[in-house]
């Protein structure tokens, strides 16, 4: 278990990808509500516990370039994705920002095989040019929402998403699920890792 006192530094140092005011010294639970009827505004909102909104999700459809843009509850954009459509393994870039330039790219999300029958998908840093190991791992079942994103090549679990059932889900027609985020890891990165993990899922009819 990670410590939270400040007095000792934790096992785990605080993994930060997006920004450090992202690391708690506690599991965070979030709820993650795809909005199915409003697609201008993007297909996804993630709340706390207690329903106070933290995350959407904005898209832009462009010619040859699926886009979407992270923005924290004020709406100020904190990463942006890129798909790379002429890719076999399906990647998907991410920025910091708004941006789309190279030089402020995060990670990079790809399926780890072509023919998948579960979803296992591989997360590499940028800086990890080589990607001959992993940074982080996504494994799972997409459909029964349940897949869980662990730390490298390993069995060290940083995230685990699962489903969400109550009468507010079911009375609004919302796909609701919940993501529990474990203490020291970058919330924010692991909303990011389930956003794409949605995209490459609900796209998987029109190429694969």
């Amino acid at each position: 278990m990670a410590q939270t006192s400040y007095g000792n530094l934790p096992p785990y140092p605080p993994l930060a990808v997006v920004g450090p005011q992202f690391c708690a010294p506690y599991p965070v639970d979030l709820i993650i509500v795809r909005k199915l009827m409003t697609l201008s505004e993007g297909n996804f909102g993630v709340t706390d516990v207690n329903g106070n909104l933290m995350f959407k999700v904005k898209g832009k459809l462009l010619n040859l370039r699926d886009r979407r843009i992270l923005l924290d509850a004020a709406g100020n954009p904190l990463v942006s994705f890129q798909q790379k459509i002429l890719t076999a393994h399906r990647r998907w870039k991410v920025f910091r920002g708004d941006s789309s330039s190279d030089k402020d790219l995060l990670f990079s999300v790809k399926k780890s095989s072509l023919l998948q029958f579960k979803t296992k998908l591989d997360v590499f840093l940028a800086s990890n040019t080589k990607e001959d190991v992993c940074d982080f791992k996504i494994e799972g079942s997409w459909l029964e929402r349940s897949c869980t994103i662990y730390a490298g090549d390993s069995s060290t679990i940083v995230a685990q998403m699962h489903k969400k059932h109550n009468v507010q889900s079911v009375v609004l027609g919302k796909d609701t699920f919940a993501v529990t985020v474990y203490p020291n890891v970058d919330y924010a990165f692991i909303v990011a890792l389930v956003v794409i993990l949605e995209e490459i899922n609900e796209d998987r009819d029109d190429e694969d």
